[in-house]
């Protein structure tokens, strides 16, 4: 007797999603949840990451590039100050002082040729003539283009034209009149006041370089100046910018992430009841928001599901009293039910043995019948209570040795195997953990079917054996009987299915429903084996699993 099947929960957990989730399998098909009402955005979090990053990143781009422009600006006027400084004027102040040389080496050679006449004194004048107009000439190139040049060439045109001068006055008529005719007082008179015209000149020539010199080198250390403020003001616009950045990535990113970092700590620690208003950029605002919608789905469904515990608890709670109920009711069956079918049946063999010589055949048929169904029904009622014990009452052990309990299901099957002749070979078995009686029924009801359901005129034969597969046992228990077809496969282990009439082959229908029950409360399952079946030997292979041992010494390294 069972009680009646509750009507089916709408709020409690679905079956196939539970198992779903202990297999550690996907639930089924996604689950679309109804739209959330977000928030609505406020301040920094009507702007986007991209939005802000891009604007603030042009603006930093624009003040670098107006400040490395001005700094390339600044350093290539300072570079331009230094060339025309070091490259041009003060090359020039060399070429000056060369004019001057020049200019004196010529004095001094005509003066030595009016006196000793020498030839050497001749080639010295004229070598110096041209170095003073070489000199000249590249004072010109220097200073061409130099702001300011004009009035240094014109002091140096002044000094070659007197130079020009000296030299047709005095220098060209001593070299005219040869060598070694000496200097008259007259020619020493004209001589000295063209040459001091043409020293005046170098003095003013040397002035207006002296002054461009020292503009050029003021305009220098100016534009130094600029180039390092322009410098310092590049690089002090770069760490303004790194900075910047840094604060835009704390204010925008990190200090948000933090605060839903804690946000979401907290949930997971426990407190379902913290909110997630997280203040940001859009797309943080909008991860916050979908985050604090997880959190209320999860807080729905947390109550739905101490709500459908709670409803479990009460039907376990039930379900325990009818297993109680119902043990009861096995122990009434095994005592109180049994009781009256021994007197039935020890009466009705008094009545044959006593009155037996006065019965008829027909009277003595009818006796033989009620003796049988009270012993069908005494055994009827052992099967029914044998399998309602499976799980309730059991002895679990750490280790079973199942050669042991093989060699027990056997000996208890000894006068049906020396009645038909049987073969039973048991291989090496292991020792798993469970109920050392369960186990003894299961192998004694796999061996007895085994021998009970043979070939007429074929002896029987039964083989048990197992195998390690993937961290289990596969036993298997195979024959050479009639066989089973595929198609009964599930329906044999049924309780009270039967194949075959019962004046062909005895038994209450049980068996392999008990079978299967002890092996399914040890955690495995029992199959009938359809792919070992042939036409010409049929037999029937049973294979049933059993987790493995951890004191099993067959146990695969």
């Amino acid at each position: 007797m069972t009680p009646d099947k509750p009507p089916p929960d709408p709020d409690a957990p679905d079956e196939s999603r539970t198992r779903g989730a202990a297999e550690g399998v996907p639930f089924g098909p996604a689950v679309v949840l109804p739209h959330a009402e977000y928030p609505e955005p406020h301040g920094l979090s009507r702007v986007s990451l991209r939005t802000l990053y891009r604007t603030v990143a042009l603006v930093l781009a624009l003040l670098l590039a107006l400040a490395f422009a001005l700094t390339g600006a600044a350093l290539y006027e300072n570079d331009k100050a230094r060339e025309e400084l070091v490259g041009q004027v003060s090359q020039a102040t060399l070429e000056q002082f060369e004019v001057t040389s020049s200019l004196n080496a010529q004095d001094a050679a005509v003066r030595a040729f009016a006196t000793d006449g020498g030839r050497e004194s001749l080639a010295a004048f004229r070598a110096a003539v041209e170095r003073e107009e070489a000199a000249a000439s590249r004072m010109r190139r220097l200073l061409t283009g130099v702001s300011g040049g004009d009035e240094v060439v014109a002091p140096l045109d002044r000094t070659t034209a007197d130079a020009a001068a000296w030299r047709t006055g005095f220098a060209e008529p001593i070299i005219e009149r040869g060598p070694g005719s000496g200097l008259t007082e007259e020619q020493e008179e004209q001589g000295g006041r063209l040459y001091d015209a043409v020293r005046g000149d170098v003095q003013h020539l040397q002035q207006a370089l002296t002054t461009l010199h020292g503009e050029k080198a003021d305009a220098l250390s100016s534009r130094g100046q600029a180039a390092l403020w322009a410098t310092c003001t590049a690089l002090a616009l770069v760490v303004a910018a790194v900075a910047a950045m840094a604060l835009l990535i704390r204010r925008t990113v990190l200090k948000p992430v933090s605060a839903m970092t804690g946000g979401v700590r907290a949930v997971a620690q426990g407190d379902f009841a913290h909110p997630l208003d997280v203040t940001g950029p859009a797309e943080l605002h909008e991860l916050a928001a979908i985050i604090d919608a997880m959190r209320r789905r999860i807080l729905d469904e947390w109550g739905t599901s101490v709500r459908a515990a709670g409803r479990l608890n009460e039907q376990t709670e039930e379900l325990r009293r009818s297993n109680a109920e119902l043990e009861q009711f096995a122990y009434v069956a095994s005592h109180d039910l049994q009781e009256p079918l021994r007197k039935v049946a020890s009466f009705c063999q008094m009545i044959e043995r006593r009155y037996g010589d006065q019965l008829d055949d027909r009277g003595r048929q009818y006796i033989e019948f009620a003796v049988d169904g009270a012993k069908r029904m005494q055994a009827l009622i052992n099967d029914l209570l044998g399998f309602s014990r499976v799980g309730r009452m059991s002895r679990i052990e750490d280790a079973v040795d199942l050669n042991e309990i093989a060699r027990q299901a056997v000996s208890n099957l000894d006068a049906l195997i020396e009645e038909t002749g049987a073969t039973v070979d048991v291989g090496e078995l292991p020792a798993v953990p469970g109920d050392r009686s369960q186990l003894t029924q299961l192998f004694q009801n796999l061996a007895g079917n085994a021998i009970k359901f043979r070939r007429e005129g074929v002896p029987p034969r039964v083989s048990i054996a197992a195998e390690h597969r993937d961290g289990e046992w596969e036993f298997h228990c195979a024959d050479n009987g009639i066989g089973v077809e595929p198609r009964y496969a599930d329906r044999i282990f049924l309780i009270f299915q039967r194949l075959h009439q019962r004046d062909e082959y005895s038994g209450t229908g049980i068996g392999l429903a008990l079978c299967k029950k002890i092996v399914e409360y040890h955690g495995g399952r029992i199959w009938l084996d359809t792919d070992e079946r042939d036409g010409d030997d049929p037999g029937t292979t049973f294979r049933w699993t059993l987790p493995e041992g951890e004191t099993d010494d067959r146990r695969p390294d």
